[in-house]
């Protein structure tokens, strides 16, 4: 059995991309000022972190104009959900792991190799 950190999928799993996931799953699309107000990022960060998350297929971006103004949406794609999700549940995971050695604190030397593996 994997431990669950190998599930962590690195495009998610970074700070600020798991934010922004997080942000459009509740939202299904914000507009990019919107997500850096939210997130504290300044353009070019949001930017580059956009363009990971799109090149991965978790988001799509949208231009337009509202009214005369440009704009700049992103949207969650069913594939980021996915990931999202799958992020999440390995982040459960890990935490079940690690709530399960703190309610038996017995010495991992008394532990079978079993009960470590396990």
């Amino acid at each position: 059995m994997s431990h669950p950190a190998e599930a962590l999928d690195d495009v998610v799993h970074q700070r600020t991309r798991l934010g922004i996931l997080v942000v459009l799953a509740e939202a299904g699309r914000a507009q990019f000022s919107f997500l850096k107000e939210t997130l504290l990022l300044s353009d070019g960060n949001l930017s580059r972190h956009l363009t990971i998350l799109e090149e991965a297929g978790y988001v799509t971006i949208e231009k337009g104009y509202e009214g005369k103004r440009p704009r700049t949406w992103a949207k969650i794609t069913k594939a980021g959900r996915r990931a999202l999700g799958g992020e999440i549940a390995s982040l459960k995971a890990l935490v079940g792991r690690l709530e399960e050695s703190v309610a038996d604190p017995a010495p991992k030397s008394s532990r079978s190799a079993q009960d470590v593996a396990g």
